[in-house]
């Protein structure tokens, strides 16, 4: 440090953008704006969001299905060990990044640009998943608000939505006992509610042909938009303050359904039905992909959502701690949503007088259809669907918040000082131009685009984009540097367990993942509905995008370097100048070369840079960094 101060004072004069803010008067500097960026009001904020995010639709209407699917109580155990060998390094090595240097999913790059198209990728994929997931919450406001009546409008035929073929799937009973109904070739009154009312798919000949607006659902999906853009308003400030009714009101809700579901006559049917172990599953590699995409998706990993909360915290947030409370958290809501979910279709088999398989359904099909069947079986049921969707939406609402705010953080760190004064109104720009690409799903045919952008927006190239961060970090970066940092910002080093992990175990999951979903795909349906080619080609597109996004990336960050290809690509790979802690107090060891008497957080090293560099400045900061790496070896 005394070299480098030393050659700061041998310098007689100081160009403009060398002068500390006291040496510049009022001038403003392009460089401290940390302080402005914002930060959670609690530690609580952030835990609460981190659960929101994570505890979705997908715990409801996705993990019960896939446990009773592929081995019962037997599914646990590729379950949990996928979640140790994937879903918690991952969830962990995210949040790292996000809090060591307080930046997005695309400024986080600095710590090698030659990856930055990853970080663009994860900003196509969160905005297409944003537009349809929104569509999701408008269905659930949809029936909420039908929900408030004396009388549920799915649960009768005779509507004019109604065909010939609905039938009230009721048991008949006489003084010999039950007599189950014929139940072929018929449709329940909720299934024709949902395809034939809500969706009026019945207006569409396909994807290509959509039909008419629907503007009951455009009016949700207007609703829909509005509430996320006044909860993430102030940003982090006011949707931390939102979490905590959102986040934690749906336990409430669950446990409520939980203690109905398992007093149903026939309750336990549904349980052991969802929990019976079938260990002969274990043999087939399908039960292990299952259990690791399940992971995968429902912590949500590579959304940028979870880099984005953590870039919030204060420096020594413990991190560790809520990556364990978050994981272990979302994964024991899973198996308890299952519970509520199972006590009630074994009740309604019971009902129906049909096995349990006949009614469970996975997705949408489960929300919108068996559940709310279901619920005009109890007494009260406007009361208990009430509570239902309300319960959907405050889980989907949490989730959009990310979305959104991953969208908003990213652009605005990387153009701060034009979009972070004006931060509220570039939120609601975004969510006016995604409410109107939105518009497409509220129309008869909107649930076959729906599908189409669920089945590729956040499919191979999500997993793509999280195997390069993985290698770019641990790799690139180097696992002993990133790990450096972390005993920086926590005090401690992750152990064997995380590095194994990060090099090796979580890359190589993914990689099996990935080349899982290529061999097995299969085209889009919806019902009997097949898309067509052209339909399933855009769809690729739409996958390939974002991965294309990756090399696009590195094309532009080569160019941008000087000298030979191999020492351009050397150049970008190596972290930018300006990498580590956003704050000065926090900038120790290697990060600790910072401009004498500056209160600016980024370090002289990007000023040397910036404006064609001096070799003796440059030569002395490699001597700072190489005396810190000889004082932590010694440490250690």
């Amino acid at each position: 440090m005394k070299k480098l101060q030393g050659a700061h004072l041998r310098k007689p004069v100081t160009p403009d953008l060398l002068m500390t803010p006291s040496d510049q008067g009022d001038v403003d500097l392009d460089v401290d704006f940390a302080a402005d960026r914002g930060n959670w009001t609690g530690k609580l904020d952030f835990l609460l969001s981190c659960i929101g995010y994570c505890v979705g639709l997908g715990n409801v209407w996705r993990f019960p299905y896939r446990a009773y699917t592929n081995g019962g109580g037997a599914f646990l155990v590729p379950y949990f060990l996928m979640l140790a060998i994937c879903g918690i390094p991952l969830f962990f090595l995210e949040l790292s990044l996000g809090q060591f240097s307080s930046l997005g999913p695309l400024a986080v790059w600095k710590i090698s640009p030659l990856f930055k198209g990853a970080g663009a990728a994860m900003l196509l994929i969160v905005g297409l998943v944003a537009i349809y997931y929104n569509m999701i919450i408008a269905y659930v406001l949809f029936y909420l608000f039908a929900s408030l009546t004396s009388d549920l409008p799915w649960e009768h035929c005779g509507n004019w939505w109604n065909t010939e073929l609905c039938l009230e799937h009721r048991v008949s009973k006489d003084g010999n006992g039950a007599l189950p109904l014929n139940l072929t070739c018929t449709v329940s009154p909720s299934e024709e509610y949902w395809s034939r009312y809500v969706l009026h798919i019945q207006g569409s000949q396909g994807i290509g042909s959509p039909g008419e607006i629907r503007w009951n659902l455009c009016l949700c999906l207007l609703l829909a938009w509005v509430i996320v853009f006044l909860c993430i308003l102030k940003g982090v400030k006011s949707s931390g303050k939102v979490v905590y009714f959102t986040a934690t009101f749906p336990y409430l809700i669950l446990l409520m359904l939980l203690v109905r579901g398992v007093t149903l006559p026939g309750a336990w049917k549904g349980i052991q039905f969802y929990l019976t172990p079938q260990f002969h599953h274990l043999l087939s590699s399908k039960v292990w992909i299952e259990a690791a995409l399940q992971i995968f998706y429902s912590l949500g990993v590579g959304f940028g959502g979870l880099l984005t909360f953590a870039s919030y915290n204060t420096f020594h947030q413990n991190i560790y701690r809520d990556t364990f409370i978050v994981t272990l958290g979302n994964a024991i809501t899973s198996i308890l949503a299952g519970f509520a979910i199972f006590s009630v279709l074994g009740y309604m088999s019971q009902e129906l007088g049909v096995p349990v398989d006949q009614v469970a359904k996975a997705g949408p099909g489960l929300a919108f259809v068996v559940y709310p069947q279901a619920m005009t079986m109890l007494p009260l049921s406007p009361f208990w669907s009430f509570l239902f969707f309300f319960m959907l939406l405050t889980l989907g609402l949490d989730s959009q918040f990310a979305f959104l705010e991953t969208i908003v953080t990213a652009v605005t760190d990387e153009f701060p000082y034009y979009l972070r004064p004006k931060k509220a109104v570039f939120s609601g720009l975004i969510c006016v131009a995604m409410y109107l690409m939105g518009l497409i799903l509220t129309t008869d045919g909107g649930m076959y685009w729906l599908v189409l952008l669920d089945d590729y927006s956040a499919s191979f190239g999500l997993m793509v984009v999280v195997i390069t961060t993985c290698l770019a970090v641990t790799r690139v970066y180097g696992i002993q540097r990133f790990c450096r940092d972390i005993h920086m910002m926590l005090g401690f080093k992750p152990g064997l367990y995380f590095r194994a992990c990060w090099l090796f175990l979580s890359p190589a999951t993914l990689l099996a993942l990935l080349v899982y979903s290529i061999v097995k795909y299969q085209p889009s349906e919806y019902g009997s509905y097949r898309f067509p080619p052209w339909a399933e080609l855009l769809g690729i597109l739409m996958g390939l995008l974002s991965c294309l996004m990756i090399p696009a990336g590195m094309l532009v960050a080569v160019l941008r370097e000087e000298g030979s290809l191999w020492e351009r690509l050397q150049q970008a790979s190596r972290p930018a100048m300006d990498w580590g802690p956003s704050l000065e107090e926090n900038r120790t060891g290697m990060y600790v070369a910072t401009l004498a008497g500056s209160q600016s957080p980024k370090p002289l090293m990007v000023h040397m840079r910036k404006y064609g560099g001096i070799t003796s400045f440059e030569n002395t900061a490699i001597e700072v960094d190489r005396e810190t790496a000889e004082e932590e070896e010694s440490m250690m």
